[in-house]
């Protein structure tokens, strides 16, 4: 079991928490799914609206729990926090070519 996140995973929270909305992008790929409790936004555009909205945009930051990387896909437990959603979520990335593919938030 591996102690750390997959790049673009730690890319993901990293840009996220920073407020850095192009690295949030760069993490996805061009076709990447984000499907945030079954919205579902597709591609970079959707994705940034999504972010606009939903993540950087209300100041939301993560604090990582603990994860586990299984087959095709790494599931990752957080505390959320900002002026959006608080909580506690979970989150399944599916990665292709180094970089976030698929992206459900539960």
């Amino acid at each position: 079991m591996s102690t750390t996140l997959p790049a673009s995973v730690e890319q993901f929270f990293t840009a996220s928490n920073a407020g850095d909305t192009e690295a949030f992008i760069a993490a996805f790929t061009d076709d990447a799914l984000l499907n945030d409790s079954g919205r579902e936004f597709v591609g970079r555009d959707e994705i940034t609206s999504w972010n606009d909205t939903e993540n950087v945009g209300v100041q939301t930051t993560f604090a990582v729990g603990g994860f586990d990387e299984g087959p095709g896909a790494v599931t990752v437990d957080v505390r959320v926090s900002g002026n959006g959603y608080n909580g506690p979520a979970t989150f399944i990335f599916v990665l292709r070519d180094d970089r976030i593919s698929h992206l459900l938030i539960a």
